[in-house]
């Protein structure tokens, strides 16, 4: 059997990806969560949804039916979680409460919905309707090795921008994902309403 591979079709698909989780626009909220958690367990968040974001690849469609949920409530459901975030960030409080144990946090907020979130869940489906699930499995892999180098690095990141920087930094990126979390919810709901 050959493997139909095409190079272009992998960057692409990888770039996609790589806009959609935005862990480099993440950095400020993940140094947050490493101080309010005491750690970020990389290597078990990039597992967690990396399995997420296979999962999705081969049986999403299927899940999200089981359940009884369609692609546009998971979406708003997930537009609400980062909302919620990007409020933490600009404003400098606390409505996410952490888990006692910082080994469940690793699932929520980190896994899910930072790195593996509804709106990477959905684009990894959408990308499989219009390219080999080859390509996309591909593309997770590539993006999961890089989460797992910037979470690694983060103490390194940290030094470099500097107390100041993280703080302007965060701002910066939760004015953004409020507006990315803004953009998923109302984009969907007009779906749902109709």
């Amino acid at each position: 059997m050959k493997l139909n591979f095409d190079f272009n079709q992998l960057l692409t698909v990888t770039f996609t990806l790589f806009a959609v989780i935005d862990i480099i626009g993440s950095i400020p909220l993940l140094h947050a969560l490493k101080k309010k958690l005491g750690g970020l367990h990389e290597g078990k968040a990039t597992l967690i949804s990396g399995a997420l974001m296979v999962l999705f690849l081969f049986g999403g469609e299927q899940f999200l039916r089981i359940l009884g949920v369609d692609q546009r409530s998971f979406a708003v459901g997930g537009s609400i979680v980062i909302f919620i975030l990007g409020l933490e960030m600009v404003l400098g409080i606390e409505l996410f409460k952490s888990e006692p144990d910082s080994k469940a946090s690793v699932v929520v907020p980190i896994a899910f919905p930072l790195i593996a979130g509804s709106g990477t869940l959905t684009t990894i489906m959408s990308l499989k309707a219009n390219y080999e699930t080859t390509t996309v499995l591909l593309g997770i892999i590539v993006n999961l090795i890089f989460i797992f180098i910037v979470l690694k690095s983060m103490d390194f990141i940290e030094r470099m921008l500097g107390p100041a920087g993280m703080i302007a930094i965060r701002k910066f990126f939760g004015v953004i994902l409020l507006a990315i979390a803004v953009k998923i919810f109302s984009t969907n709901l007009r779906g749902l309403l109709k």
